[in-house]
């Protein structure tokens, strides 16, 4: 008779600090009191970038948008972790990580406003751009990795995806992928709760997310993902491996979308609100601050500046994104292959015929 093997599928569970600022000296990190003060900045500014971009979108300004408030500390400190050669492979909710990695805001919005020229990547910025099918950019992450390795490139890959995204073959195909291949690359999932209006528990009976990672023969691990020190510690593990060539990893990061999916979603018809009262008392920026203050990092003063900067930088931005110039109708056609076809040729000399017609009107 074969001998049965007791198979727990656990994976280790990342925390360094608490929801009131405490730390696990233990656990943490190696991080230069500066580097805490420029995290503390970028969330900052990452906030506000958001809460304008959803009043844009209110006013009409701007096109249908998704939040990323209450999941900057998946973003913020995994840039920081990250090399400069390295690449990041996003979906739609890493406006934080995405600019921190050099990526204009004004083009940023200018992208958000419905522009698709927006999102042609300046060449000095290693951003691929923002992927809006679920899941498909996991695929490139693996592939874009596995390339540079095959030409003895020193470069990891990071990709984002949401709780939901591992529902998707594309996550199962490039998990297996990577880990037949040992590509450097990085995955990394908000598990922010909810996909749309489906509850993690509905997505999988898997008790963590981070162990599907041990199927396809790597490391997964579970994160507190509110917390900055622990997703730095994670993400720093997992790309010095990347880079020394042990192959990919998973972080499970465990957070919560504060808003809503997107701008045209209703979180009030499905989300308890005393679930989000929980995850509100956890905001990783007051943790951060919590913690600053305690080690002499933040003080009103500092706070102001951080909060004036941002707005500055946001309002400053968007001046500029509203002052590019518009697309002209006939781009539709123009760019929709290298050449135009015959029928696009066709089309659109009667979209200009009938613009013509409208204007002698």
């Amino acid at each position: 008779m074969p001998k049965k093997v007791a198979y727990e599928g656990r994976v280790e569970s990342w925390s360094v600090m608490d929801k009131d600022g405490k730390t696990d000296e233990k656990m943490m990190p190696k991080l230069s009191k500066e580097q805490v003060k420029e995290m503390l900045r970028w969330m900052v500014l990452a906030r506000v970038f958001d809460d304008k971009c959803f009043k844009l979108q209110r006013q009409g300004r701007m096109g249908t948008y998704a939040q990323s408030t209450g999941q900057e500390a998946c973003q913020i400190p995994v840039a920081l972790a990250m090399q400069e050669q390295d690449w990041v492979f996003p979906c739609f909710r890493e406006h934080p990580i995405i600019l921190m990695r050099g990526f204009p805001m004004a083009q940023y919005l200018w992208y958000w406003g419905g522009d698709e020229r927006g999102m042609k990547v300046p060449e000095d910025v290693n951003v691929f751009p923002v992927a809006v099918p679920v899941g498909t950019q996991m695929l490139h992450a693996v592939g874009y990795a596995w390339g540079s390795k095959l030409q003895g490139k020193d470069v990891a890959t990071v990709t984002y995806f949401g709780d939901g995204g591992t529902s998707e073959g594309d996550f199962h195909e490039a998990m297996n992928f990577a880990g037949v291949f040992q590509t450097p690359t990085l995955f990394v999932c908000q598990n922010n709760q909810w996909a749309i209006s489906v509850p993690r528990k509905k997505q999988t009976r898997a008790e963590t997310l981070a162990q599907k990672a041990l199927a396809y023969g790597f490391e997964g691990i579970q994160v507190d993902g509110n917390d900055v020190f622990a997703v730095y510690a994670a993400a720093k593990h997992a790309l010095d491996k990347a880079h020394a060539g042990k192959g990919p990893t998973l972080l499970e990061l465990m957070t919560y979308r504060m808003g809503d999916h997107t701008t045209s979603d209703d979180a009030k018809k499905y989300r308890p609100p005393e679930e989000i009262a929980y995850w509100r008392e956890r905001d990783p920026i007051d943790r951060l601050k919590k913690y600053g203050k305690a080690n002499g990092l933040w003080d009103e003063g500092f706070e102001q500046k951080c909060l004036d900067d941002a707005v500055a930088t946001v309002e400053k931005a968007v001046e500029a994104y509203e002052a590019f110039p518009k697309p002209e109708p006939e781009d539709m056609f123009k760019y929709m292959y290298k050449e135009m076809t015959m029928d696009l040729t066709e089309q659109m000399a009667m979209l200009k015929r009938w613009l013509d017609e409208e204007r002698q009107e």
